[in-house]
């Protein structure tokens, strides 16, 4: 199957509600709507995540996030716009509105613009970021491969793409960008 309508098939779970299993820059991760609360508690269920933690959004540029995040002020943008897009995930200010469900006990959001072409992909034709987490039971390690992927979740994942990692090892670094504290390294 074509990678483009890999992507459309991917696209219409996402609009349908539905939870995807994508390529990022070192893992698999799990995906919804961030917008659909039944599909974000659904995925909170299939990889047994404390709903406290909350997740990772990703997306193809930076004005998808308009709507998630609080204004940012010069410093803040300098700090964080030259790392994308590429494998960092920065924890900014979440607008009050964002769901408990995506931004867990947190006034924050965890984000990214992932340079990895099916992420950039996902996220352009569906119109908006998309839910990302590592595809994995919380207490296993993330699947590199569909075989593991398979494995971990059965039918539980409505569809996964069969195309490649990028050439990351490790998944991406996380930091705070109002302190600069690292809170995962890659």
């Amino acid at each position: 199957m074509r990678i483009s309508s890999q992507i459309e098939d991917a696209v219409t779970a996402l609009e349908a509600g539905g939870i995807i299993a994508y390529p990022t820059e070192a893992v698999f991760g799990l995906g919804c709507d961030p917008l659909n609360a039944a599909a974000l508690e659904r995925l909170l269920q299939i990889k047994q995540r404390p709903a406290h933690k909350g997740f990772i959004l990703i997306a193809a540029h930076f004005e998808q996030l308009a709507g998630y995040i609080s204004p940012l002020n010069a410093e803040i943008l300098a700090r964080i716009l030259p790392t994308w897009p590429g494998p960092y995930t920065w924890i900014l200010p979440a607008l009050p509105e964002v769901s408990v469900l995506l931004r867990g006990e947190h006034a924050s959001l965890a984000v990214r613009i992932s340079a990895h072409p099916v992420c950039q992909a996902l996220c352009q034709q569906f119109g908006q970021p998309i839910v990302s987490t590592s595809a994995n039971p919380a207490t296993q390690a993330p699947a590199r491969d569909l075989a593991t992927l398979q494995h971990y979740f059965a039918n539980q994942v409505d569809l996964a793409l069969d195309l490649p990692l990028g050439q990351q090892t490790n998944p991406s670094e996380i930091r705070d960008a109002l302190s600069g504290q690292l809170i995962r390294p890659s």
